[in-house]
């Protein structure tokens, strides 16, 4: 899978099914609610809030700006510290050089860092054709792994499952590959972390290679960063012999000094935390410190093409928080699966259509999955205007259709419409069977618009035959 989930209806379809389940609505308003408030109380903290995220777009913009020599500087940084920098065009070459690299060393498991972009690839998928196994390490992470399910959510991959059904994943699936849940494992939060501890726990001492994503890439340093909730990103970074990194080009960030507001934005706006409990940084290889043979993939995918949109590029400033996720009335009732997409929510919805393309039926409903309600413009720490991006997908699929053969029911409503207003005696004609055709309408034409919205009653009469009745005088009015 890339970018999109293989076999995944379009979002109406799958978000029905969604909603027609009770127990993931419960979990998901639970969850959301909780993250919402807890991210409020933060961000109120901060006087400048506003100013700070002006600062934030400013260095994703100047980075998209530049986004050619950044990666130059980049890249020279890290070959300068003793890394090994590979680009990928796509998640094929990307998946290559992950597998190369563990031939290589002859490895047959890597533990993994908690990555959008290596789920975005199918990297996990790509090891396993190898013989490879790739353990998830976040917490999130391995409950879906183990459930052997899908990530709904880009913060909390598991949020669509609850305290009893985490458990009972435990308990069914931990000693199938590796060491089981404890005896008499209750439902407790604390427990069930535990338990994932001492789970993962032999595999970080016996694994010989690491996958990460990164955050952000500092370009004058050469600095990878990966920030975290739980200390299992550090504990990859830190065991393994070798580490290899797949970074999107968009990560990358100048200096370290404009990596500032970045760090100060994102706690507060995904975890609802005023800093990172574990934050790591490396450059290159260090000697007798840490992996000593480190791999740096930067990868496209379709970046380049959501860069040559000039409406759409400001979504390669996401600094995947989860923001929007969090407070869109949309994503709250249907979770993330019905997205079809490792990118969920309203992020999910400009950024999958963005790096493929228009063309599929399940990415181009995406841009509909939305009531532009705006609120997650106003969430964003970094100020991408979702709902101006939503708009643009939306005409970009509109267009996209005009001239197929046979033109959808809204194409021949507009086309309709433009003919009538377009000569004024055709507008005239159309007024005398305005009634009718409502009444035809009711019946065939408008059950799916009208079982949601109230269609007008047709007036009785037409504003041209008031307007020649009473010559305009408002106290003839019916």
């Amino acid at each position: 899978m890339s970018a999109t989930f293989v076999g995944m209806p379009p979002f109406p379809e799958a978000a029905r099914g969604a909603l027609a389940d009770t127990q993931l609505r419960h979990n998901l308003a639970h969850a959301t609610a909780t993250i919402r408030e807890k991210r409020a109380r933060v961000v109120a903290e901060v006087d400048e809030w506003e100013e700070l995220r002006l600062a934030g777009a400013a260095v994703k913009d100047r980075v998209l700006r530049d986004l050619d020599e950044q990666l130059v500087r980049l890249e020279e940084s890290l070959v300068a510290r003793g890394a090994t920098v590979h680009w990928a065009r796509d998640a094929a070459e990307a998946n290559r050089v992950v597998v190369d690299v563990a031939r290589r060393h002859g490895v047959d498991e890597v533990v993994k860092v908690k990555s959008m972009v290596t789920q975005e690839i199918g990297l996990n998928d790509a090891l396993a054709a190898e013989g490879i196994a790739a353990w998830e390490t976040d917490l999130a992470e391995l409950i879906v792994q183990l459930g052997e399910d899908l990530p709904s959510h880009i913060l909390v991959p598991a949020i669509h499952r609850n305290r009893a059904e985490i458990r009972e994943i435990f308990r069914r699936r931990m000693g199938q590959v590796g060491r089981p849940a404890p005896d008499g494992l209750t439902d407790d939060p604390a427990v069930l972390a535990a338990a994932a501890r001492q789970h993962l726990r032999e595999k970080f001492l016996r694994a010989r290679m690491a996958v990460s994503g990164a955050n952000f890439a500092v370009a004058d340093t050469g600095t990878l960063v990966v920030v975290e909730s739980e200390g299992n990103g550090r504990m990859c970074l830190t065991l393994p012999e070798v580490l290899v990194s797949v970074v999107g080009i968009e990560k990358v960030v100048p200096t370290w000094a404009e990596l500032d507001p970045l760090l100060r934005l994102l706690p507060r706006s995904s975890t609802g935390e005023r800093m990172n409990p574990y934050t790591s940084t490396w450059s290159g290889v260090t000697p007798g410190d840490g992996p000593q043979e480190v791999h740096v993939v930067l990868l496209d995918n379709g970046r380049t093409r959501a860069l040559a949109d000039d409406i759409g590029r400001q979504a390669l400033r996401c600094i995947r928080c989860s923001a929007c996720l969090n407070v869109c009335p949309v994503y709250e009732r249907v979770g993330g699966h019905a997205y079809g997409s490792v990118y969920p929510g309203p992020i999910g919805a400009i950024l999958n259509p963005l790096l493929k393309g228009t063309g599929d039926p399940q990415t181009d409903s995406l841009p509909y999955a939305s009531s532009l309600c705006g609120a997650c413009f106003e969430a964003c720490p970094v100020r991408i205007d979702i709902p101006e991006v939503l708009v643009h997908l939306r005409s970009k699929v509109v267009d996209a259709h005009r001239h197929d053969r046979v033109p959808k029911p809204e194409a021949v409503a507009m086309r309709s419409a433009a003919w009538a207003f377009g000569r004024q005696r055709r507008l005239r004609l159309a007024e005398r069977f305005t009634g009718l055709g409502v009444g035809i309408g009711r019946r065939i034409g408008v059950a799916r618009w009208t079982s949601a919205r109230d269609l007008p009653v047709a007036p009785r009469e037409s504003f041209r035959a008031w307007w020649r009745r009473t010559d305009g005088r408002l106290d003839e009015a019916p």
